[in-house]
């Protein structure tokens, strides 16, 4: 049997992801985090799979195997608040000569919208942003008979009112706007890109409240009808315009009706009436009785032909009851900003940004409830200027007899003397480590050895002396992220906790100590 996924049900999976972020607090809470990963994209035994800085970045893989290989190479965490989240639509700017599309609740596979060929409303262009980041609905861009995809704009629309109108009260381009809201500027920041525009958060509070309480349920706009054929021989007995109800299944809703050498020059909605899901306009002889000029006289229409027209009927609630519903708002943007902070790497690179949902506390089940999170392990080594650890070079350390720990260098502080580092599984594939992925040590029972052997130069020592998280460092106090005991501190988050939701593999960045990355990712339901 044919059947779809509705864009509604689009919408509503959308609102329940945004909707996971409210309620902080409670022992209920989900709590995701966006996170950098993957330091060494060349290096194929953190996954299955490597790509070097010369090709594209290959399309993440969606398996269980995969999701391992991805917990593997995290590095840092951070948590994403409602204040980072918010609902989206594509962006079209206002641009003068551009022709934008009129909101009509018909268009479908088998309709088109005119100018852009768009087989849903929510992928037509009938929104605009304008410079001022003002956001408007067009009722009317100016289509008729002579002009089926529209006419080009020419002024932008700059008023607050919650009545549709004209940009200009003295340059007529067709166009009938309704505005909508202004986009603030932490959103602008925040979510604004080429691309996208936020919706505003909790629709018909605060600043939207007058748009939202201004809608009316089914109540037909001031220009949402369109003479699409003019026809002819139609002849007034009086006068040159009529009033003429709107028929459907709302009511109190009135069309005025121009006529001129026999046929429908123009046609204005001057009454909205209300409960309107369909509605249509009749002119000629069969609506003898009901059509009257502006007085309310009741007026004679000569019956004509081919004349017709199109009468928009708006959402459920009305124009800007619920935008979410009205807009299309299926896309989410996730908001991430990496700094300066003690968890994040530096000196380093990452080539993947993720979104991972509950990872729970090293050593615990408990969910990780922290703005941020370093998922690698570290060590704090004596007298540091004596030795260097490159980045992504390996390092081991004998834990015993025939047992050796080994890692790969996520970040070294000389100064500080504080060594990231982390254990891919891929590691254990060789017999050097016993196949086996050993946890480095701060003693040298059962024959272990304190030295952090280096590929590159000496050899250093882990420093059993240190506990804490943070120390003195040439003169200043310098906080480390973690905490350390006897020289070792393990990652803040449990190793493959957590469901990773989205995966984006990039060309690598290096990240400096001056260095800010903002991440804006879209996810599309």
């Amino acid at each position: 049997m044919p059947a779809i996924i509705t864009d509604q049900f689009r919408i509503l999976n959308a609102e329940t992801f945004v909707n996971s972020f409210v309620g902080v607090g409670t022992t209920a809470d989900n709590y995701f985090y966006t996170f950098l990963g993957h330091p060494d994209p060349e290096n194929q035994t953190i996954d299955n799979y490597g790509w070097d800085t010369t090709n594209p970045a290959p399309a993440p893989k969606d398996s269980f195997e995969q999701e391992s290989a991805y917990h593997d190479s995290m590095l840092c965490l951070k948590r994403i608040t409602s204040q980072d989240i918010a609902r989206i639509i594509p962006r079209y700017d206002w641009q003068e000569g551009s022709t934008y599309d009129m909101y009509r609740h018909d268009y479908d596979i088998n309709n088109e919208s005119p100018n852009t060929d768009a087989k849903t409303l929510y992928d037509a262009k009938y929104v605009v942003v304008t410079g001022e980041f003002k956001v408007y609905l067009c009722i009317n861009n100016g289509t008729d008979k002579e002009n089926p995809n529209g006419k080009k704009s020419l002024v932008e629309p700059t008023f607050v009112s919650t009545l549709p109108q004209r940009a200009s009260a003295v340059v007529d381009d067709g166009y009938i706007w309704k505005y909508l809201y202004t986009i603030s500027v932490p959103d602008v920041i925040k979510f604004a890109t080429s691309s996208y525009i936020p919706l505003p958060s909790n629709w018909g509070t605060g600043n939207t409240a007058t748009v939202k309480d201004a809608a009316v349920n089914g109540k037909l706009e001031k220009g949402g009808i369109i003479v699409e054929e003019r026809g002819n021989s139609f002849q007034l007995n009086t006068g040159t315009t009529l009033r003429v109800p709107v028929f459907g299944d709302g009511t109190g809703g009135e069309a005025t009706i121009t006529i001129g050498n026999g046929e429908i020059t123009n046609a204005q909605i001057t009454k909205g009436g209300t409960d309107y899901t369909r509605a249509f306009v009749v002119v000629g002889a069969g609506t003898s009785g009901l059509n009257t000029d502006d007085s309310g006289n009741v007026i004679s229409c000569t019956a004509g032909s081919g004349a017709k027209l199109f009468v928009a009927v708006p959402p459920k609630g009305g124009h800007g009851s619920d935008i979410y519903r009205e807009l299309g708002s299926h896309r989410v943007m996730v908001y991430s900003k990496y700094d300066t902070n003690e968890d994040y790497i530096v000196g380093n690179n990452f080539s993947r940004v993720g979104i991972v949902k509950n990872p729970t506390t090293y050593g615990t089940n408990e969910k990780i409830n922290t703005s941020t999170a370093s998922a690698v392990g570290a060590l704090r080594l004596a007298s540091p200027t004596g030795g260097t650890y490159a980045v992504n070079s390996v390092i081991t350390q004998t834990v015993g007899v025939n047992s050796t720990a080994v890692g790969y260098v996520a970040s070294w502080d000389k100064n500080s003397g504080v060594l990231r580092y982390y254990q891919p599984t891929g590691l254990s594939t060789s017999a050097a480590y016993s196949y086996k992925i050993l946890p480095f040590t701060n003693s040298t029972a059962g024959g272990a050895s304190l030295s952090i052997v280096s590929s590159v130069s000496a050899n250093l020592n882990v420093d059993t002396t240190f506990s804490g998280s943070s120390d003195i460092v040439n003169g200043k106090n310098v906080k480390f992220g973690q905490t350390f005991t006897n020289g070792i501190a393990p990652p803040e988050i449990k190793k493959f906790s957590g469901e990773i939701i989205y995966v984006d593999n990039r060309t690598k960045i290096t990240r400096s100590e001056s260095q800010k990355e903002e991440l804006k990712i879209v996810v599309e339901f």
